[in-house]
């Protein structure tokens, strides 16, 4: 599949840009404890961690949902920038894309209010046009709320010329819902059959292949233009120009 330049990239939040899974991980089980839950693990953790709480919490805790999510946010508030580290390249990641004047993006199930705070911790957030999370919209990834939200104002409509680029199911299923191409970015490969109903495009293991990626597009673009003038030419469609005979 050939991919058009992106004139936007919307980026997921957590173990995309950035890496908190201690503290949400601790954070969770404390709530998973009061609610009288087995602890989990942090592989538990971060298998299951995809859905906004708005969305997950009414789910793990029936009626007592708004008590847990209450003591998740009281734990997660108390050292969740002290712990935040960014992904390996991230930051010079956004540094080369915001300079290439791609539009640049965060829709996020992490509370929008901590999501910001985390943005302006890091000093990333120049880089982004918005930075939307859970309850910003009227509804959560993967609905396409949060999407239109984080592309208002950019004049940059839904569709093959914006990437959404995210490392869960949750992150691939928003992309193909709202139109635009999923591309998955962590380490590990896909499992099998973990993306059947939404398959990322491509898979990328670090960030910075993202930059190469975008490159590799405006290079194939650009080819496609250079091959129409040059055939607009010389109509003859060989692609290639003929000089004139001398003289």
């Amino acid at each position: 599949m050939s991919l058009a330049r992106p004139r936007a990239i919307l980026f997921d939040w957590d173990n995309t840009l950035v890496d908190n899974w201690a503290v949400i991980h601790a954070a969770l089980n404390v709530a998973l404890t009061a609610m009288g839950h087995a602890p989990w693990t942090l592989a538990e953790t971060r298998a299951r961690v995809c859905a906004s709480a708005r969305d997950s919490s009414p789910l793990l805790c029936g009626d007592r949902w708004q008590e847990a999510q209450k003591i998740f946010y009281d734990s997660f508030q108390a050292s969740h920038l002290e712990h935040l580290r960014e992904m390996p390249g991230a930051g010079a990641m956004l540094g080369e894309l915001a300079g290439q004047g791609i539009y640049l993006g965060v829709v996020s199930n992490k509370r929008g209010t901590y999501l910001r705070s985390e943005a302006a911790h890091l000093g990333w957030t120049a880089r982004f046009g918005r930075l939307v999370g859970a309850t910003d919209a009227p509804h959560d990834k993967p609905a396409v709320d949060p999407v239109d939200m984080a592309l208002a104002g950019s004049g940059i409509q839904r569709g093959p010329e914006v990437w959404f680029v995210g490392d869960a199911d949750i992150d691939m299923a928003c992309a193909v819902n709202a139109g635009c191409v999923p591309i998955l970015l962590r380490a590990e490969a896909p499992g099998a059959g973990e993306f059947a109903d939404a398959a990322p495009v491509r898979h990328l293991g670090k960030c910075l292949e993202l930059v190469a990626l975008v490159a590799k597009s405006e290079i194939r673009r650009a080819s496609f233009f250079v091959r129409q003038i040059v055939l607009t030419m010389n109509p003859g469609g060989t692609g290639l120009a003929t000089r004139p005979p001398a003289g």
